[in-house]
């Protein structure tokens, strides 16, 4: 990739690089955990404010190498840096380090996306449509933005970075960017077309053209005031005893309402045996390396590599199956439920593991719906007093809920079904045995009954 870095640019990363090597491993949105830094090769640096007033903001992209190199060419990440004389007590949570070397010797930098008045920077970049170096900060002309919106940072850890400003909307800044389209923009934009309340209508974004390859690296959407996270609701009325399948068929009906509109706005595909035969075989592959970094999986891989033959054997009988662009990592955490009652899906940058071209797959709908259903499951265990059949009544009310929208009720195809829960619970036993063993029981539960299932 061509870098646009000036020499002073260059320098002034050069004399960052010892403060990032130690920083940027403890961030939440840093995929290279476990591996150590190496080096770095900046990709872009754009200055966004006059250099010589108390504060330097510089937007970066950063190519971070890591072991091994001769396999992977490096992750690129996005960073705001701000430099100061010093910090304020507010914004000690963002330091990176007091600099000792080169044109910022003597500053702190620190991640400015904590700061209100960097932030507000791009909020007015984005309100004016402005071009700064590579950067293209555009927006919807149908829609305005005020100006002086007051911006915070939402301290939520994830694997982006977002700022809510005012109550009015939300900045989402992808932290690992590739080049290419990006969902999370791509299918709000066509979901709006199509005139589905379901899911915020993209305001502005921002994107960045480097070596001839288009970049997205922040979404403004509208805010939902007052909106409640789906996990956070759902545990809050387990904690309280509360019933919760009105909102999982209600959480179902809008899925499938997104699911309709997806399919009205962008092309869908058959499924037969060509198309799905690679599909089987990827899950095959994530089962055998499942079951080589998590022993544990081993007594059940013959069981649960039925799952996928079974629906092989579907295909090969002449049955097929619609595939069409779906949001690709649903889950409570993806929903919210504004005070009117009414649920919107977020997020549709698909699991970030997978490359970006794989997340872009048309799928069945099935895969979302899966996910949704382990995320129930997920719920009921968090919950030290969830009853027996929490999870069981949530999962059957989502999958009313989505066939009184869709007219297919997911539990009719239980073949297809199951291979998708199958690789989920598969893929939740890989994470959580490397990021958090505890939390290990939940899949391992899912993928006892799922060894087992009786189809017949």
């Amino acid at each position: 990739m061509t870098e646009a870095v000036t020499p002073s640019a260059s320098t002034t990363l050069d004399s960052l690089a010892p403060l990032l090597r130690a920083w940027l491993p403890r961030q939440r949105w840093f995929a290279g955990k476990g591996r150590p830094v190496t080096g770095f090769t900046p990709v872009a640096v754009t200055q966004l404010l006059p250099r010589g007033g108390g504060l330097d903001l510089f937007h970066v992209l950063l190519r971070v190498h890591q072991p091994p190199e001769s396999a992977h060419p490096g992750d690129c990440y996005q960073l705001l840096i701000g430099a100061r004389e010093a910090l304020p007590p507010r914004l000690a949570p963002a330091l990176i380090g007091h600099v000792t070397r080169g044109p910022l010797a003597g500053r702190t930098v620190y991640d400015a996306l904590y700061d209100r008045r960097p932030a507000e920077v791009l909020l007015e970049a984005l309100r004016t449509g402005a071009r700064v170096g590579g950067l293209r900060f555009e927006r919807d002309p149908r829609q305005g933005i005020r100006p002086h919106l007051v911006a915070r940072m939402l301290a939520a850890e994830q694997s982006n970075s977002s700022v809510v400003y005012g109550d009015t909307f939300i900045l989402k800044l992808f932290r690992r960017v590739v080049p290419g389209v990006n969902p999370d923009l791509e299918l709000p934009q066509a979901l709006a077309r199509e005139g589905c309340p379901r899911v915020p209508a993209p305001t502005a974004w921002l994107r960045a053209e480097l070596a001839e390859q288009p970049y997205v690296l922040a979404v403004l959407q509208p805010f939902v005031s007052g909106a409640a996270d789906g996990w956070e609701l759902a545990l809050r009325e387990l904690a309280k005893g509360e019933d919760f399948t009105a909102e999982a068929r209600a959480l179902g009906r809008a899925t499938a309402e997104v699911h309709t509109a997806l399919a009205r706005a962008l092309p869908t595909v058959t499924l037969g045996p060509a198309r799905l035969g690679p599909m089987v075989d990827g899950m095959t592959e994530r089962l055998a390396a499942a079951v080589q970094a998590v022993p544990a999986l081993g007594p059940y891989e013959r069981g649960l590599r039925s799952a996928y033959t079974a629906l092989a054997e579907l295909a090969a009988g002449g049955r097929t199956w619609t595939a069409q662009r779906i949001h690709g990592d649903l889950h409570l955490g993806q929903c919210l439920r504004a005070p009117s009652g009414d649920w919107s899906l977020i997020d549709f940058e698909g699991e970030p593991a997978r490359p970006p071209a794989e997340r872009r797959l048309p799928q069945p709908t099935v895969r979302d719906i899966a996910g949704m259903l382990r995320s129930f499951d997920y719920a009921a265990c968090s919950a030290s007093s969830a009853p027996a059949r929490w999870a069981h009544d949530c999962r059957a009310a989502y999958s009313s809920g989505y066939a009184e929208v869709s007219g297919r009720d997911p539990r009719t195809d239980p073949v297809l079904l199951r291979a998708f829960e199958t690789d989920k619970a598969v893929y939740e036993v890989v994470y959580e045995a490397r990021h958090r063993p505890d939390w290990l029981p939940v899949p391992l539960s899912a993928i006892r009954r799922l060894a087992v299932s009786d189809l017949h």
